[in-house]
This record gives structure tokens, sequence and C-alpha cells, in this order.
């Protein structure tokens, strides 16, 4: 058994992790959410009802089990709010079973305007941001000025901090962006009565994750983007800001390294990305348009359409490498099913290791291995001898190449559309 396993993405966000995560949380008793904002968004399907999640782990959609929102996420209250209100009007009980750490950051409307005021200022050269606060909240986490959660339970002290870091903040507005300053008053009240709602929710996760793990009890954390947005290890600086790699599981949860059993990461049967950035294998043809219409390839959170590819076995392979990868997760597998041949980037011309600037991604000229497409339907297969010998192959390729075993195969949106070879809670 794997008491702890770690869900994230191994590409540019939007792989599927919602749907992974809520099909695992049938044998957890706790799914954390460990890094990221509400410019994330996990999409679940069941039973033909859509949920979008932003900041709640995807495991609310699972009775008994609990929900926890780590420190190393970043918390808009008015948006947590209104996704907790959503849910309940959905007959979701959330309150009762949703806790948040104390030491999460909070996103203030000064972060929201000076996020949207730089993509504003760099206009053809924007990293193509959400706009929602994400990057400021972090840099005030760095710069130690940041309110944190655990602020709401102190009004007075809640008060001073923040007189304190909106002087920062307004002058920055004023004299930099030449934008109009934010009023304290009107900040400071929305801010108690908000208080007033999340406070019973706050507590020191850190301990509680210890007393759950320490009693045997399977521990589901959920992360937020891909590895390849990570502000380290992915395509700077068209990266988010907080680390999206297994790392981050441990410091935004409090859980130790060595607590980690199992690393399940998800990839898409080819590859997508909203905003800008590189995209070595991007497609501006046919079969791009055809990925996209089949794939319903539009950002859960911000609705923009996402860029459509093939998959880039090289940036996996890198994916798998920083994260420790146990095993890997498909998903989307039916979207290729119109396909009479299927490219896989297996090498990047003309590079030597694996890119590390703007100028190195330019220049890259994708290698690929065409395969021949099964052009039959894989939608809702949930036995492996079931599938086509064409999509077998498929993911020997991917096996071969990463080095990793494929553990499951998403073969629709629905929650029990998937054809699980290694349950990776061991079960």
């Amino acid at each position: 058994m794997n008491q702890t396993v770690v869900v994230l993405g191994t590409q540019w966000g939007d792989e599927g992790k919602g749907k992974i995560v809520d099909l695992l949380t049938e044998q957890a008793d706790a799914v954390i959410r460990f890094q990221g904002g509400h410019n994330a968004g996990h999409t679940l399907i069941i039973n033909d009802h859509k949920t979008v999640l932003h900041l709640i782990p995807s495991g609310i959609l699972r009775e008994g089990v609990q929900c926890i929102i780590g420190n190393g996420v970043v918390i808009e209250p008015t948006s947590l709010i209104k996704e907790i209100k959503q849910l309940e009007e959905t007959g979701v009980k959330v309150r009762n079973r949703l806790l948040i750490s104390q030491a999460a950051p909070i996103i203030m409307p000064y972060h929201i305007r000076l996020d949207q005021l730089r993509e504003e200022g760099k206009g053809d050269n924007a990293i193509g941001t959400t706009g929602r606060g994400i990057g400021p909240a972090y840099e005030d986490k760095v710069a130690r000025r940041g309110l944190r959660m655990g602020d709401l339970c102190d009004k007075d002290s809640l008060r001073e901090k923040l007189q304190e870091v909106l002087t920062y903040h307004n002058f920055v507005l004023q004299h930099y962006h030449q934008d109009e300053a934010l009023d304290f008053d009107g900040i400071y009240d929305t801010i108690c009565k908000q208080a007033d709602i999340l406070q019973p929710m706050i507590t020191d996760v850190t301990a509680h994750l210890h007393q759950l793990h320490d009693a045997g009890k399977r521990l589901l954390l959920e992360g937020a983007q891909g590895s390849l947005l990570d502000i380290d290890h992915g395509t700077y600086p068209f990266v988010t800001s907080s680390n999206t790699t297994a790392g981050s599981a441990a410091t935004g949860s409090g859980l130790g390294c060595t607590d980690i059993d199992y690393v399940l990461g998800i990839t898409k049967a080819y590859t997508t990305r909203v905003g800008s950035g590189p995209f070595p294998t991007e497609l501006f043809d046919e079969d791009g348009a055809k990925l996209a219409k089949e794939g319903v390839e539009f950002g859960a959170t911000t609705g923009r359409p996402r860029r459509c590819g093939w998959l880039d076995l090289v940036a996996l392979k890198r994916a798998i490498q920083v994260n420790g990868v146990t095993g890997l997760c498909i998903t989307k597998l039916d979207v290729l099913d119109g396909f009479e041949n299927i490219k896989l980037c297996t090498a990047y011309d003309k590079q030597s290791g694996f890119p590390q600037s703007e100028a190195q991604w330019q220049a890259i000229q994708p290698v690929y291995e065409t395969l021949a497409g099964w052009q039959s339907v894989t939608r809702g297969i949930t036995n492996y001898d079931d599938l086509p010998k064409a999509a077998k192959h498929f993911i020997d390729v991917i096996e071969q190449y990463t080095e990793t075993p494929v553990a499951i195969v998403s073969t629709g949106p629905e929650r029990n559309e998937n054809v699980i070879k290694v349950h990776p809670m061991g079960d």
C-alpha cells in the first residue's frame, strides 16, 4: 500500500489532474492542495455534470474525504468563498470538511491590480498570466511582508499589517504605474467580513497532516499547473510563480519528503499550452485544429483557447526526472481516435542538452517519430486488452522512451472511463 501519493502535471498544465485526483480519492482519506492559486482550474465531469474547481481540492466531490489547502497555496478570499457557496448550492458539504493552512498567503486587491498593470505594460511581451494576483502575492511572501490566513484570526494585528503593506503598494501603484491608490478602509472592512466566514476552517495544517499520517490515513497531494511552468525548472520566464514540481508537495504542505510513497505524473496523449511561451511541437495546421476541437481545448479558469501540438517526449522525460515520477497517467487517449497518423517528438534538432533560455527554445526544431493511428473508438474502454493494438503500441513507445511505466490510461472525461493497470495507492 502507498500511503501518500502525489498527483501532478508533467506538461504546461491542463493535463486532466482533477479527474484523476477525483478517481483516486475513492481510496483516500484526505486530499491536499500544495501550490498555486485560483489561476488553476480542475474540471470534473461526473454523470454528465461539470464542476470546475479553482482552490478547493478535487476530493470535495467524494463524501467523507477531508480536503486541505496547504501553506504553498496563495488564497484569494473572495474566490474561495464563492467556490464554497457554489458547491454548497449543489448539496456538497464543504465547511465541515475543508481545512486551510494558517501559513497560506492571502491575495489582496493590490496584488490583482499590480498583476494586471504589469501585463498591460508589457504589451506584446506579456507573459500571459491570468491577471489574478498570483505572482505579486508570492513576491510579498518571499519579501516577508505578505498577509497570511492566520492573520485573519487577529483583526487588530491584521489592521496594523495591512496599513504597512498597503502603504508600500500604494506608493508603487501611484509613483511607478501612475495609477490610483487603493482605499484602506474598504479593503479592511471586506477582509474582516471574509475572516468571519473563513476563520473556523483555518488551522495548523502541518500538525494535522502528521497526525493523519501517523494514524495510517491515506493522503493524496494535488498539484496545480504543470511541471514545465515551474518557477525554477520550467520554460522561464514564461512560467508560474510557484514550484509546481514534486518537491513542492513537501514544502507546500509540511509533510516530509520521505513521507511520499508514489508520484503520479499526468500527461495528455498530446500537448497543450495556454498563454505565451515556447512550445516546440505546436501545430498550426488541420491536425492542430482537430486536436483542439476533439479535446475541447479551452482553459477551465480563463476560457482561453489552448495551443495544441503533438506529444513532446523530450520535455516529458525531463519532467519525469525533475519530479521523480513513479508512474504515468495518460489522459485524453480517445482524442486521438480519428487520426490516421500520430507523431511523437523524440529529439530536439541542433540542441545540446535541455533548453535553458528563450533563445535556445526558439532555435528548437522537433524531430518526430510517426506512428500509425488506430482509427477506432477507445472512449470508455476500461480493460487494457480491449485497447486497439496501435494504441497499445503508442503507450509502449512512451514507456520505453521515458523509462517509466504507464499506470493509468484515461479514455474519456467521465469518472469511470479509465484503464487502471497499476493503482498508485496499491489497491
